[in-house]
């Protein structure tokens, strides 16, 4: 048995910066600030995303701790309008996302699941978007779990374990993502990962972190479907 773990914003989808002008908002309204320009979200909680941000334009934890909340309450508010507000492009999955995901939802050995830094309402939100079922994620692991990535493949593993019914070893989950961050989160559990480079990584730079394979997309289903499955 394998659990697949997908990414999601630069991994299945593009949202055109939905997210991005969310947070913005949502920052400007609940602190006054969004914090440097220049900030990579990439690889990143939406809870890391906001303390760096804040942290970066002079404010403690303890006040970031105190309008975490609200904060992202605010920014899902944002981002369910920015989804939809004219003048952007639609949000929508990246090549041979569908594809993919029908081969490996018909295999009886793979179990699908997310490991995003989106808290989970923002990734459904996301998902929804692009007419990407949520319920086809049997497992998830999220922003709003945990505000480290690396904690998170061990929040899906014990999820489908108390769930599914399947305790899984390390060796047997697979990451896939378009980040270094997506690539080397799972390290501890010996988990593998699979980069693909639909985001602002290239191919060479996610190589370096020694993944199971790297694609520049996922629209060769067959050899991705192999890569994951051989693992």
């Amino acid at each position: 048995m394998k659990l697949v773990l997908f990414d999601i914003d630069g991994t299945l989808l593009l949202s055109d910066g939905a997210g991005r002008r969310a947070i913005h908002r949502a920052l400007r309204e609940v602190f006054g600030t969004t914090g440097p320009a220049d900030y990579f979200f990439d690889g990143k909680t939406d809870p890391q995303i906001v303390r760096e941000l804040m942290q970066s334009a002079g404010h403690d934890d303890d006040r970031i701790d105190a309008d975490m909340t609200r904060l992202l309450a605010r920014y899902v508010e944002c981002l369910h309008e920015e989804l939809i507000a004219p003048g952007h492009r639609r949000a929508y999955t990246l090549p041979g996302v569908p594809q993919l995901l029908d081969a490996l939802e018909a295999s009886p050995n793979v179990i699908l699941g997310l490991l995003t830094g989106n808290i989970e309402v923002g990734a459904r939100a996301k998902l929804e978007a692009v007419g990407l079922d949520p319920r086809r994620f049997r497992v998830g692991a999220y922003g709003s779990d945990h505000e480290r990535r690396p904690e998170l493949p061990a929040i899906a593993r014990e999820r489908t374990k108390r769930h599914l019914g399947h305790d899984l070893a390390g060796n047997a989950i697979v990451v896939i993502g378009d980040t270094p961050a997506d690539l080397t989160c799972g390290k501890s559990l010996g988990a593998g990962a699979i980069g693909v480079a639909t985001g602002r990584h290239s191919v060479e730079e996610l190589q370096r972190h020694d993944p199971l394979a790297v694609f520049a997309d996922l629209s060769d289903t067959k050899a991705v479907t192999h890569a994951i499955l051989d693992a």
